[in-house]
């Protein structure tokens, strides 16, 4: 298909479906990707209708490696990418020793792997392109271990490494590549009530996800990479010691056990 095309994973709602909406009012094409049954067809008949853009769907689960090829295949056998968002992503609060064998696996393989390999698989269709995009959503759970969500924080440190490695060896090239490490962020009810939950702080730096969208394309063109949207819980995490901040995170989150 003829046209600049970007790629967002997790497009169905929250940030995802904010960045879909943001590209669209920009002119962009967009290839949207989440789970099955998550109104993708919806979304992008009304992308279009509003906007005139063509929105293709894909609907799969990221957190199975084979899936992440297939849809590799058909995005690179039909489409020239400019921009790759991944986006999709999983976290969770369980005691480690609590947790199935298969959460912890859910949450490597997307939010480690996914983004990993279908970065990997569209980087020679991004590279043919003059100028393009990677922006990996990391969280701000990337700057320090949390206790019962151990997994999370590390998958996130994982991404935010890796993108600033990727950035470096790709600098050269066509392909300019950021992050973003987001905090809190309103994106539905039940979000919105733990961050109620968790005191002034979650509340003076939560996150609006269409302007946290708008925000980050804007940066991303701007070539930026490192997209800092919570300065003052960067420099929290930053300024205080781990031995503070790790119990003081931790018991923050043990709330979410009851």
């Amino acid at each position: 298909m003829e046209g600049k095309y970007a790629v967002i994973t997790g497009s169905s709602q929250g940030l995802g479906k904010s960045f879909a909406y943001e590209l669209a009012k920009n002119g962009w094409n967009l290839i949207l990707i989440s789970l099955p049954d998550e109104n993708l067809q919806t979304i992008s008949k009304r992308l279009h209708s509003l906007f005139g853009i063509r929105a293709f769907y894909y609907e799969t689960d990221l957190a199975i490696k084979e899936n992440v090829m297939a849809a590799s295949d058909w995005i690179n056998g039909n489409f020239d990418v400019q921009m790759l968002i991944n986006n999709a992503g999983i976290g969770g609060t369980k005691r480690f020793d609590e947790a199935s064998s298969a959460y912890i696996e859910k949450i490597i393989q997307l939010n480690v792997l996914a983004t990993t390999l279908l970065t990997h698989q569209l980087l020679p269709n991004l590279k043919r392109q003059e100028k393009s995009y990677v922006l990996n959503v990391s969280s701000l759970a990337a700057f320090s271990p949390i206790a019962y969500k151990t997994v999370y924080p590390a998958s996130k440190a994982f991404i935010h490494s890796f993108s600033r490695g990727l950035y470096q060896e790709l600098k050269d090239t066509s392909v300019f590549v950021s992050v973003v490490n987001p905090g809190p962020m309103r994106t539905n009810p039940d979000a919105t009530k733990r961050i109620n939950e968790q005191g002034i702080f979650a509340n003076l730096t939560a996150l609006d996800p269409d302007k946290l969208a708008r925000y980050c394309i804007r940066q991303l063109t701007k070539r930026d990479t490192v997209i800092m949207v919570n300065p003052l819980s960067w420099l929290f995490l930053k300024i205080l010691p781990v031995w503070i901040r790790l119990p003081l995170l931790s018991n923050k989150i043990k709330k979410e056990l009851r």
